[in-house]
């Protein structure tokens, strides 16, 4: 792909995650939502021409998207873990993703497609995720900040269950204290 392709690509990856991020804002407060591709274009600086050029399908844009915030996620965890206390950096990159989970509301139906044809799948996204944890965990371990032995996954599983069981009306809020609980509870007893 010619660099100034590639370019106008990731204009519109970064252009549609910043539409689904405030569509989950509104998605969150229960607004109905929908991502509008004439926008994503308009956002990005770019013609809808060029937009289905590069994504042919509404699934195809949606998808790139997904992958690229999963990544940048999970790619923060080592420098977050290695510039701040262990608790302290969890904790930021656990907001990061709060708002990972807040641009998927706004994917919603067309998320659980992905996720029915296979496009997705749970088992990889919670593997990152829990590879990503793991720099915490052992930068915690280390500093005598978190017991070890914790399984990544535990945590992951923690996170997902504390934004499920939020309640709606304050669900950032409740969300984020129910995470400050999780990093409390991997303290030394």
């Amino acid at each position: 792909m010619r660099a100034d392709a590639a370019r106008k690509r990731e204009q519109v990856v970064a252009a549609a995650g910043d539409e689904l991020a405030d569509l989950g804002v509104a998605a969150r407060q229960g607004a109905p939502v929908h991502l509008s591709l004439d926008r994503v274009a308009a956002r990005a600086k770019v013609g809808i021409a060029t937009l289905y050029r590069h994504f042919p399908t509404r699934e195809a844009l949606l998808d790139a998207v997904y992958r690229h915030e999963l990544t940048r996620l999970c790619d923060a965890a080592p420098g977050l873990a290695a510039g701040a206390p262990a608790d302290e950096a969890l904790l930021t990159w656990m907001n990061r993703y709060l708002d990972f989970v807040d641009s998927k509301r706004a994917m919603g139906a067309d998320l659980r497609t992905m996720i029915a044809s296979g496009a997705v799948t749970q088992a990889e996204t919670r593997a990152r995720l829990a590879a990503a944890v793991a720099h915490f965990l052992a930068a915690g371990t280390a500093a005598g900040t978190f017991r070890p032995g914790v399984p990544p996954d535990d945590v992951v599983a923690a996170m997902a269950g504390a934004v499920i069981a939020a309640a709606p009306e304050q669900q950032r809020e409740q969300t984020q204290r129910l995470l400050a609980l999780l990093v409390e509870g991997l303290r030394p007893r």
